[in-house]
C-alpha cells in the first residue's frame, strides 16, 4: 500500500533500517514472571503482534535488582531474562519487525519492598521525590534515597554496560537510554533532585556527566549507530524538577549530537499528560541541536503524527496508548481505519487479558 504521507514511508535511523516512521512506545506493563522478572511467551506475543510498527521500543527494562522500582517489570541482568527477552525478539523479526530494548535504572523512584535486602533506593542526593511506586497491590509512596556516593557510580555504569551486552546477547537491534521521566538519569541531569558537591553535581556540565558516561559505555557494546536516548525536557513526571530546563537540556542534546546516535527521543510536553510547554520552552530549538533522527512521543494522534513528519518537525512519532489496544496500529493509521479503545483497568499487571486479546482490523471487520 503506497502513501504519500512521509509517517508511512521507510526511513534508516543510525544502522537501522525501518520500514515506517510508526513507532511503538515504551509502555510499562508489569507482566514479568513473578519469581524472576523475566519475561516469557505472552511478551513474545505481545510484541510479535505489534512487529508492524517501523520500530518497537521496549517497556523499561532494569539494568539491575537495585534499578527496580515497581513489581512485575522485566530485567536485563539474568540468563532467564536474556532468554526470555530472546523469545520476544525472535518473534519479531520472524514478522519483519525491528526492536530496541529500553535501558533502565529507576533511582529514587523506589521503596526498600523492591529493593534487594530490603535497602534504600539511591539516587543522586537524598531527596525524596514524594512519587509512587507499586509493591504489586498498591501504589505506594517512594521513600527517601539514599545518596550514591561517588565510588558507587562506577558501578552503575558496568550495570548499564553489562545490560548492553546482555541486550546484545538477547537479539535486539539496539538499545534506548531511558534518561527521562524522573528516573536515575534525570535525577542527576536536574538540580531539583541534584545537589551534589562532587564531579557529578554543580554546573550543568558536572549533572550530565553521569549521562554523558552511561552513553559512553552503552555505544561501547553497541556502536552510536545502534542507540538511542530518550529525555524529557519539560516533564515534570515523578516530581521532577530543574531551574532552567531549556538551557540545562540545549546542553544536554549538544552532547548527545556529539556521539552519532540513531535517534533522539523527546517527550513533548508532560508524560502522559498535556502537550503545552511552559514559558520559556522552546522544543523545536532542542530539535534542532541534533543532527540525527528525531522521534516526537506524547499526546500524538494520526493527524498531528502526519503533519510533523511531513513539515521535518521530527523523523518518527512514537504512540503509547494506541499500542496498546491496537496490536496493528501501523496498518490502522496508514488506511485511517477506527482504533480500538484500550481498557484501562488490565494496564498493569495480568497475564493475557487486556494484553494480547485485543483484536486486529480483519477481524473486526470479519466479526
Amino acid at each position: 500500500m503506497s502513501s504519500t504521507e512521509k509517517l508511512f514511508q521507510p526511513i534508516k535511523i543510525g544502522a537501522i533500517e525501518l520500514k515506517n516512521r510508526i513507532v511503538m512506545a515504551p509502555l510499562t506493563r508489569n507482566r514479568a514472571r513473578a519469581e524472576d522478572d523475566a519475561p516469557y511467551e505472552i511478551h513474545a506475543e505481545y510484541y510479535g503482534q505489534r512487529a508492524g510498527a517501523g520500530l518497537i521500543i521496549t517497556e523499561a527494562a532494569q539494568i539491575s535488582p537495585q534499578g527496580k522500582g515497581y513489581a512485575w517489570t522485566p530485567g536485563i541482568y539474568s540468563t532467564a531474562q536474556i532468554a526470555g527477552w530472546k523469545q520476544v525478539t525472535d518473534a519479531v523479526h520472524a514478522k519483519g519487525g525491528k526492536i530496541v530494548l529500553q535501558l533502565w535504572h529507576v533511582g529514587r523512584i523506589s521503596h526498600p519492598v523492591l529493593q534487594p535486602g530490603g535497602a534504600a533506593p539511591v539516587a543522586p542526593s537524598a531527596i525524596s521525590a514524594k512519587s509512587k511506586s507499586f509493591d504489586g497491590e498498591n501504589f505506594i509512596e517512594t521513600t527517601e534515597p539514599r545518596a550514591l556516593e561517588t565510588d558507587e557510580i562506577a558501578s552503575i555504569i558496568e550495570d548499564y554496560r553489562t545490560a548492553a551486552e546482555n541486550a546484545k546477547a538477547a537479539g535486539f537491534d539496539g538499545v534506548e537510554i531511558h534518561a527521562a521521566n524522573g528516573y536515575l538519569i534525570d535525577q542527576f541531569i536536574r538540580d531539583g533532585s541534584n545537589t551534589r558537591t562532587d564531579a557529578y553535581g554543580g554546573s550543568i556540565e558536572n549533572r550530565l556527566r553521569f549521562l554523558k558516561e552511561v552513553t559512553d559505555a552503552v555505544t561501547g557494546v553497541w556502536g552510536a549507530d545502534r542507540v538511542g536516548v530518550r529525555l524529557s525536557p519539560f516533564s515534570n513526571a515523578n516530581n521532577i524538577e530543574d531551574s532552567n530546563p531549556q538551557a540545562t537540556f540545549a546542553l544536554a542534546v549538544d552532547l548527545l549530537n556529539s556521539y552519532g546516535l540513531a535517534y533522539l527521543h523527546l517527550v513533548e510536553g508532560q508524560t502522559g499528560g498535556p502537550r503545552d510547554l511552559p514559558e520559556g520552552a522552546d522544543l523545536q530549538a532542542l530539535y534542532a541541536r541534533f543532527g540525527g533522527a528525531k522521534l516526537g512521543n506524547n499526546g500524538y494522534n494520526r493527524d498531528l503524527a502526519i503533519a510533523r513528519v511531513d513539515k521535518g518537525d521530527v523523523d518518527l512519532v512514537a504512540f503509547g496508548r494506541p499500542y496498546i489496544a491496537n496490536p496493528d496500529l501501523a496498518e490502522r493509521l496508514q488506511r485511517n481505519a477506527p482504533l480500538n479503545e484500550p481498557d484501562q483497568t488490565t494496564f498493569y499487571g495480568g497475564t493475557e487479558k487486556g494484553y494480547t486479546d485485543y483484536p486486529f482490523l480483519n477481524e473486526t471487520q470479519a466479526a
